[in-house]
């Protein structure tokens, strides 16, 4: 188990870090690049949902920060309930 724990923590990491890049990439790369593209792909509907709850405020757009502490907190509770059962 605490094999499966680990590999979620580092999926739910690598999450994280994308949606990380796929921020910082928005304020300075053009959105047609293929990389800034193929993030989006990936991020956006992890963000769609939080954006219908929380729309942008004026040019600031809280979908990304939300979206990365709703996984901090699903890491720590699906690491304590697998961790349990170790």
């Amino acid at each position: 188990m605490l094999l499966f724990a680990e590999i979620i923590h580092r999926l739910i990491q690598l999450v994280v870090l994308l949606v990380i890049i796929q921020v910082i990439l928005s304020y300075f790369v053009d959105p047609y690049n293929s990389v800034r593209r193929f993030l989006d792909r990936l991020v956006d509907p992890m963000l769609m949902p939080i954006r219908r709850l929380i729309p942008p405020v004026g040019m600031v757009d809280f979908s990304p920060l939300v979206l990365i502490i709703a996984l901090q907190i699903l890491d720590a509770i699906i690491g304590r309930i697998l961790r349990s059962f170790a």
